[in-house]
């Protein structure tokens, strides 16, 4: 199997020819210089020998040599600097040229951070590199192209006598050398041969510790920031938060879920639970009692209702080891429920145990673990390595087809709500990881609210903030223990933007917001990501604040994000080819009730018109069952249900014309699952496509967009003495022949040196170039994968 252009396996989507594509060299090219004079090798390192190696003509190289004057980093409010190293010297690239430049590395209670000459003067270096390029910015005011979030930092590794070696607790010896590998895929190489020994010492203790070390919540840098920086909240954010109780009394009218389901107060002063939210939504029969009886276990919790008045709820189960008399406790309580409830006006449900029918929360952090190791590339020669194997190296991280497998699951779903008119009901131990990341899918295919920008927000609140999911545990952000951390909401991100980038039209957002999205998760100034519970979240609250005298701190959340980016960067969030719902036509007379288009052209299940069909007809026992611990099957098909209607629903749909306001099936058929490429290639040289790629058709579509926008402008001006101050003008994104496939993460990557790979296989290929020529090989993927 070659590299790009080689043959797919099943359940695996090639990538573009252009992962194997090398940038060109950029304008301002750095060469590492020789070593200062005077230098001392810190560390006892010995310097290495000259290896300097010209691929660019001589007046463009551009030699930096260690910075004499004062730089100092720019710190948030709140920010403290621990430490710093001087003469340290950043590799561009570590593939042997030892190109990159000097300066000094900083540790703040924030970030890691390397400052060069430049950096005293980072907004004019930015403008006059956008003038010589023509190129927008893409700048994040919080995080810049050289820092790193202590949240951020993955792994540390340290190289003695050309040996690397993990970096944990404390150190006897310190490397000459030091390589940080980055959660968001980044990886930094910085030399200390010519650092003093002493700054190399506390500078690199001091990363360990306060990256890797576990710590206390309060030591967080969000309480930091919280209790010195301003409060400038943009209240522009629609975003709804689900905070009070008229946030779900406002989401079960929009819904229509109102006329069976209520939300309840019961949990105010968390009396039930903890782990739940001061405000949730049950069956409108379930009494307070029920609720508070066994802290909220065993309780049908409201997600959504489906336009058809199907629901899709959550439950959490009882502990599987329990003595009898427990057991039959709890089964005399869910009986009781059940009695009441099962009744008219509910559908018949369904339940699904995903503990038996998806991938456990370790298989998903293992597959996952694998998975970034093909992205965390070192050097150039390391990525031509793995080239060779790309294909086999990917099927056999297995993260790919959990993503399938995720969908697959959604799909299923959605076929019990739409087709089946059935309620569903996702069973889990805690109902905060799987349930909120199919809950959320389901949500995402079936409603068009939760695909606009604002609405996809509402609905991380809703399943994922509010719904008490474990952030600070999934992403170890405190680093106590890792059997506890598992990427379940990355995994969320994967197969959303398997959606965004299967149907465009559809999601007024971007799979750029995705990935600033992710990057969030990481940032510890806004609390959206930073807590397990809303319990947690409130009575961590309380503090004393510095600009309020004592007053509870006042977390920003992620959503506002004019706080990361400017107006102009905004605009790579929003999707500019968005089809947007048209509003409807109030002279027109309302209907009873709206229907999806899709599912007008759809063969139906019919479903048996009875009286007697409660919430839970006939299944009651296999529902004490299964909230006991028991082990049942997927799903519970009714006899008079075919056993292949699932593929022949997926099939339907998919021979149809799509309508981006209704019902959206993601394709899931072998090749169709792909590698978010945007997020885990955009740090990569060698993956790189200038003038090419999805940003090369966007350029031209914001160039129209803009001239289009002047256009309307001068009518506007034309016809009437005021004009609008809301008209947004694209980024321009002229001559987009010089922007990356990546854009825009990779605007400044530099050039990828030719490989020089030593395994046999390549030596028996043709030339490089007519390798990229070559046809892809075609294998038949076609065969029921449902």
């Amino acid at each position: 199997m070659g590299g790009a252009g080689s043959v797919m396996r099943l359940g695996v989507a090639a990538l573009p020819r252009d992962r194997s594509f090398r940038c060109l060299p950029a304008w301002d090219e750095r060469w590492e210089a020789p070593p200062p004079a005077g230098a001392m090798l810190g560390g006892g390192a010995r310097a290495a020998k000259p290896s300097f190696v010209s691929y660019i003509s001589p007046e463009e190289i551009h030699i930096k040599e260690p910075i004499e004057k004062e730089v100092n980093p720019r710190l948030l409010p709140g920010e403290l600097l621990l430490c710093e190293a001087s003469t340290v010297y950043k590799y561009i690239q570590e593939d042997g040229s030892n190109r990159g430049t000097y300066g000094k590395l900083v540790c703040t209670n924030f970030k890691i951070s390397f400052l060069d000459d430049d950096s005293a003067s980072d907004d004019n270096v930015l403008k006059l590199s956008c003038q010589r390029r023509m190129e927008p910015q893409f700048k994040n005011k919080i995080v810049g192209e050289n820092d790193i979030t202590l949240q951020c930092v993955d792994q540390i590794y340290g190289v003695y006598d050309e040996k690397k070696k993990l970096l944990t607790g404390q150190l006897r010896k310190y490397p000459e050398k030091l390589i940080i590998y980055c959660k968001d895929l980044r990886v930094f190489n910085f030399c200390l041969r010519y650092t003093k020994e002493e700054e190399v010492k506390r500078i690199v203790s001091g990363i360990v510790h306060h990256s890797q070390t576990p710590k206390l919540l309060k030591r967080l840098f969000l309480f930091s920031y919280a209790s010195a920086a301003p409060n400038n909240a943009d209240g522009k954010n629609q975003t709804v938060m689900f905070e009070t109780l008229q946030d779900w009394r406002d989401e079960l009218e929009r819904t229509k879920g109102n006329v069976k389901y209520k939300a309840v107060t019961t949990n105010e002063g968390y009396r039930v639970s903890e782990k739940l939210p001061l405000y949730f939504v049950v069956p409108i029969c379930i009494s307070e009692e029920s609720i508070l009886k066994y802290e909220g276990r065993g309780i049908p919790i409201w997600c959504w209702s489906c336009h058809n008045g199907a629901a899709l709820l959550k439950m959490s189960a009882f502990p599987k080891e329990q003595d009898d008399s427990t057991s039959q406790t709890q089964k005399a309580f869910l009986d009781g429920i059940c009695k009441t409830i099962s009744k008219p006006p509910y559908e018949l449900l369904k339940m699904d145990d995903l503990s038996s029918s998806l991938p456990s929360l370790q298989d998903i952090q293992t597959a996952y673990t694998r998975f970034k190791q093909l992205f965390l590339i070192d050097n150039s020669t390391d990525f031509w390595a793995t080239d060779v194997k790309w294909f086999s190296l990917l099927e056999s991280t297995n993260w790919l087809e959990i993503i399938r497998r995720v969908l697959k699951k959604a799909i299923e779903v959605a076929e019990c709500l739409e087709i089946q008119h059935t309620n569903v009901l996702l069973i889990e131990e805690s109902a905060t990881d799987l349930c909120c990341v199919i809950s959320s899918l389901v949500q995402v295919m079936m409603d068009s609210y939760s695909r606009t920008k604002s609405g996809f927000q509402s609905l991380i609140q809703k399943e994922w903030v509010i719904g008490g999911h474990g952030f600070l545990d999934r992403c170890n952000h405190l680093h106590k223990s890792e059997k506890e951390e598992a990427p379940v909401f990355l995994l969320l991100l994967n197969c959303v933007w398997q959606l965004v980038q299967q149907y465009p039209p559809a999601f007024e957002f971007t799979e750029t917001y995705l990935t600033v999205l992710s990057d969030s998760l990481y940032v510890p100034i806004f609390s959206t990501f930073f807590f397990n519970s809303q319990h947690q979240r409130d009575t961590n609250k309380s503090g004393e604040s510095l600009k309020t005298q004592g007053g509870p701190f006042r977390f920003l959340t992620v959503w506002d994000w004019s706080v990361q980016f400017d107006r102009k960067a905004q605009a790579f969030l929003n999707n500019p080819l968005y089809a947007e719902k048209p509003k409807p036509d109030k002279s027109q007379r309302k209907t009873a009730r709206f229907k999806h288009q899709r599912q007008l052209s759809l063969p139906l299940t019919q479903a048996k018109p009875s009286t007697k069909r409660g919430f839970f007809r006939e299944e009651t026992d296999h529902l004490i069952k299964n909230i006991l611990g028991k082990r049942i099957g997927k799903f519970i098909n009714s006899s008079d249900e075919p056993p292949n209607n699932l593929r022949e629903f997926y099939d339907s749909w998919h021979s149809k014309p799509v309508d981006y306001h209704g019902l959206l099936l993601p394709r899931i058929d072998g090749p169709e699952i792909k590698v978010w490429a945007q997020r885990y290639l955009r740090w990569i040289p060698e993956a790189q496509l200038h003038g090419g790629g999805t940003i090369a058709t966007a350029a031209k579509i914001l160039d129209l967009m803009e001239e289009v926008q002047s256009l309307q402008v001068k009518m506007v001006e034309e016809h009437s003495q005021a004009v609008s101050g809301d008209v947004h003008s694209a980024p321009m994104l002229r001559n987009s022949a010089r922007l990356s496939s990546l854009f825009p993460f990779a605007l400044l990557q530099r050039q990828s040196v030719k490989p020089a790979l030593p395994t046999s296989t390549w030596k028996d290929l043709e030339d490089e170039d007519d390798l990229v020529k070559r046809d892809d090989e075609f294998v038949d993927l076609s065969g029921d994968m449902l």
